[in-house]
Formats: C-alpha cells, structure tokens, sequence
C-alpha cells in the first residue's frame, strides 16, 4: 500500500470514529431527555387507589388522583405536564416536589393573588390560602358554576373557622348550606384573588367600600347596611353588645317557658291519669234534670271563629316547614323540603304569603274586637269579668290552686268561660305577632329598614325571628296540643270544638263548671243550645284534626331534630 493509500486509510479510521463517538452522545442526551408523558402514563400511577410516596420532610404524602373525576374538571381536557412542566423524574427521588405555576395560565389571577394578605403571609413563610387551597388540585371547576359557589366558603371556613361559623348563622350562609349557590358567598365580598385586610382602604370590604360592594346585590341598599355584622356571634359581648344581650335574653324566655308549662303537663297528665283510674273525674257541679239539653251541645265558637281557627293553623304550620328549613339548613330533613318546594326563592314566597295570610288574620281580629266588642260596649265593658281574656288576680289564684291539686293538696279548681292557660295561649299570639311579626318584616324589607335603623338591626331581627320562632312551634306541638289534645280527659284525640264549634254538655260543666252554673241560675242556657253536629261533619272533623295533629308532630320532630344537630355542630 502507497503512503497516499495508508493515510487515506487512517484519515478513513478517523472519520469512522468521530461518527461514532457522535452517535453515542447523541444516544446519552437522548436518553437523560425526558420522554413524553401522557395523561394515561401519569394516571397509570397516580390513579391508583392509596398511592403516596414519601416527601422531604419523611412523611408520606398522598398522590392519589381520581383519574374519572380529573377528567370531569376544568382541566380535564389538559395534560398532566401542562401544570407539572418541569418533571423529569419521579418526584420522592428527587427529594422536593415541584412547585406547579398556575400563574403559566392564569396570568392575571397570580397578578391579583400576589398583591393579596394571602400572598404576603405565604412570603412569609406562614400557612395561607394558596391556589389548590381554594380550587382544589385535580378536580377543580369554573368558580361559576353552582356547586363550586356553594362549595368555596366551606374551603374558606377551614382556615376562617370562626367566621365560617357566623356566616352559616346568616340567611346568605344557610342558603349555601341548602346546596344553592345566589347568595352572597365569601369571596362576594371579600373580592376572590386580591384578598385585603379589612383595614387595607382597597379592600372591598373596608368602611369606605363596603357600601358599594353591599349594592352589587342589594340594590338601593342606603347607609344603614355598613353597620350590619355579617360575622356576628352571641358570645362575644365586647363587639356585639346588642347580640350577646337579646340571645341571653331567648335562652332566659326559653327556658322559663317550657319549665313552667312542660312541667305542668307533666303534672296534669299525672293528676288527671290518677284520678280517672281512682273514677273521680266527675263533672264540678251537681247535673240537674235539663230536659232542654237532651240531645243539645253548647256552641262555643262561631262559624267565622272556626275559619279563622282553621286558616290561622295552617299558615302557622307552613311558617314553621319553611322557616325552620332555613334555620335548621343543616340537616338532611331541611334540603330535602326544601327541594320538593322548588328552592329558597320559592320557599321564600310560601313563607311570605303565610306570613300575610296570619298577620291579615289577626289584625281582622283586633278590629273586630275594638270596633264591634270593646267601643261600643265601654261603658259597660267588665275588662277583669268572666268574659274578658284579659288576665286577673282570680287567674293567678287558679293557677296557685291548679298546683295544689297536681300535688293532692286540694280539689281541681273550677273554671269559667277562659282558664288561665287559654288566656296565656291568647295573649301570647300577640307577643308572637310582635316579635316574629315585626321582625320578618324588617328583613323582608331590607333597604326601608336600614334607611332608618342601624345595620346591626339586621343582626338581631335575624337571630329573635328564629328562636321566637322556635319557641312558638315547640310551645304549640307540646303544650297547647296536650292542653287540647292528649290529656286523659280528651283521650283519644283530636277535640273537634274547633271544627264543630260545640260540646257536649257534660264536657262543658266539667271543663267551665262556673260558666254553666251562671248560665243555669240566669236561664240563658237555651241561647247557646244547638243540635249536636252531623255524623258527616263529625267524622270530617275527627279526620281533619288528625291530619293537623299529625303534620304538627311531624314538624316537631324536624326541629327537635334539626335542635340537636345544632347542638352537636355548634
């Protein structure tokens, strides 16, 4: 071989490795590249049910992702790597986990979030809402939609456990709580990435914005709104004098209440079941022979009476199914009615045309006394006689004397035309009217309300409206349902006096033995003897009583239910 043919050869090795090496480092870089990782590939591992792996710190860190539900949220559509850009190999391996930018896609909103209170406790190194704590991780939707917006304030209540607690106490949080999304949620008000300080003059909720940021909903809404507490709370006296005073106040009414009252069913039912079995439940006063009331009922109650009865009864109880479905928002028993009734907005207008329906009847009724009993008999008006409902001395003395015979320290008092329970169950509509009356009112109307009185108002209209509320429905399906219903001289139940509008001439004289024994010696008897009422009617009226006493022991067990819940969750 020439020279010329020797170099040529070598020139030819040389090339031939160059070629090679080049290969193989194409080779080297080609495999420390990462390869393409699909959504199927990422979710072959952490789809799987229980898969974690250990962090930085030692502790496992679950990476379980719900690959079904991934695929259902706002990013479904997207890869895996489109959040997590930089990963080039299994995390725990690496020892740290990758920070995931959402500001990549979300531009403004990290702008927004980074001038926030949220941002600056994160650069400090303290635990604060970032992006996943507020949108979740893997299953994240568009904040529009209606269960994110009823979802988010729960995220927000497990830093702001406090305030969770106060919001779900307003009428926007027990909306939320029912599952629907209108109302007023956190970041309604307290602006979503740019969360202030309520001290920062840009906070939406700063004194100085707050009404503006009030009007984006309540329309018209005037000054009065800015002193409205929307985290109020019952127990601390120092920020919320006015709450802390009236919710002392219910719990003193509550409990004073139902000790009495509950405590004297309980010992009526034992004094009148003891006497019966011992046979000495006998009418009060001698029967004489009245041939006249053969076959005759006493009528107690005029036909018009016993319609305003009837209606007042029903529109009490749909008062009580859709207010304390909102009260009690809480409980499965609540979002259940609440949708068969078509939802808040509607149970609202249900609620309201209750409320008209009751207070149209009483005050129908307050005209008809001053107008057609008091004025034009005032000069002869006996207001502490036998017919008047106002209470007097002779009713304390009954009561005292009532005691007496529960305990068989004395006979079972006689009554006239009104006993003192019937008077307390009278007068005690008025306080009801007032209190939850006036108070429905003033946050029915809102804006006339705060145009005039201050926002705190609003605070505690909301608070007296629900626990009077309670207080009526409790006090009517246990007391005034024994009083009328479940006592053993009114077994089995219902007393149809309401309905029929008359009684039978031995239960008279023995539940008004005063009253009869006047009417007897006057001879004025006969004006209020009437024909025993129809089978028909009285039939009608058993079925119609039952139904009544049933859905009012229904609604009892939905709020002693709902009470409970309240007690465990508060």
């Amino acid at each position: 071989m020439t020279r010329a043919g020797i170099l040529r050869f070598l020139l030819l090795l040389v090339f031939l490795a160059a070629g090679r090496l080049q290969a193989a480092d194409s080779a080297s870089e080609s495999a420390a590249q990462p390869q393409p990782m699909d959504n199927p590939v990422c979710l072959s591992c952490h789809g799987n049910e229980g898969f974690a792996v250990p962090g930085a710190d030692g502790k496992q860190r679950d990476l379980h992702v719900n690959a079904g539900r991934f695929e259902k949220s706002k990013h479904g559509a997207l890869p895996c790597i489109g959040c997590h850009q930089d990963i080039t190999e299994i995390p725990h391996k690496q020892g740290v986990q990758r920070k995931v930018e959402c500001g990549n896609c979300h531009a403004d909103a990290a702008k927004q979030y980074s001038t926030s209170v949220h941002a600056a406790e994160v650069a400090k190194g303290n635990n604060a809402a970032t992006c996943v704590t507020c949108h979740t991780k893997h299953q994240i939707q568009s904040p529009k939609t209606e269960a994110e917006r009823v979802a988010i304030p729960e995220r927000c209540g497990a830093c702001h456990t406090e305030n969770f607690r106060s919001y779900t106490d307003t009428y926007h949080g027990q909306v939320t709580e029912l599952g629907y999304g209108y109302t007023a949620k956190c970041f309604d008000c307290h602006s979503n990435h740019n969360i202030k300080r309520v001290s920062d003059p840009a906070s939406t909720v700063h004194p100085n914005n707050r009404l503006s940021t009030c009007q984006r909903c309540h329309t018209g809404a005037t000054a009065g709104f800015l002193t409205f507490h929307p985290h109020a709370n019952t127990h601390d006296f120092r920020r919320y004098p006015q709450m802390w005073i009236v919710s002392k106040f219910m719990i003193a009414l509550l409990i004073g209440v139902f000790t009495f009252f509950w405590s004297h069913s309980l010992l009526w039912f034992y004094r009148e079941y003891k006497d019966r079995k011992e046979g000495k439940s006998s009418p009060h006063v001698a029967i004489s022979d009245l041939p006249i009331a053969r076959g005759k009922q006493i009528r107690r109650f005029a036909p018009l009476w016993r319609l305003a009865h009837l209606v007042f009864a029903i529109s009490v109880m749909t008062l009580v199914l859709t207010g304390m479905a909102v009260f009690y928002s809480q409980t499965d028993w609540a979002r259940a009615i609440m949708a068969a009734l078509g939802g808040p907005r509607t149970a609202a207008v249900i609620h309201r045309t209750a409320a008209v329906t009751m207070l149209s009847i009483f005050f129908l009724h307050l005209v008809y006394v001053l107008f057609f009993r008091i004025i034009p008999n005032a000069k002869s008006f006996d207001w502490f006689g036998p017919y008047s409902l106002v209470p007097s001395w002779k009713d304390l003395e009954q009561a005292i004397e009532m005691f007496r015979w529960f305990f068989g320290k004395g006979p079972r008092p006689s009554f006239d035309k009104w006993t003192y329970w019937e008077k307390f169950d009278y007068w005690a509509v008025f306080w009801g009217m007032a209190i939850i009356g006036g108070s429905g009112l003033m946050l029915w109307f809102p804006n006339a309300t705060a145009s005039v009185l201050p926002g705190w108002v609003f605070n505690v209209a909301t608070l007296i409206h629900g626990e009077e509320a309670f207080l009526a429905a409790v006090f009517l399906f246990t007391v005034h349902f024994f009083n009328n219903h479940f006592r053993p001289d009114k077994l089995p139940p219902p007393d149809i006096v309401m309905f029929t509008g008359s009684v039978p001439v031995e239960e008279f004289k023995r539940e008004h033995a005063l009253e009869y024994e006047r009417l007897v010696k006057s001879g004025e008897l006969q004006k209020y003897l009437v024909d025993a009422p129809s089978r028909p009617m009285t039939v009608g009226s058993r079925i119609l009583g039952l139904v009544l006493i049933g859905f009012g022991l229904t609604l009892l067990v939905l709020v002693t239910t709902g009470f409970i819940v309240d007690l465990r969750t508060g």
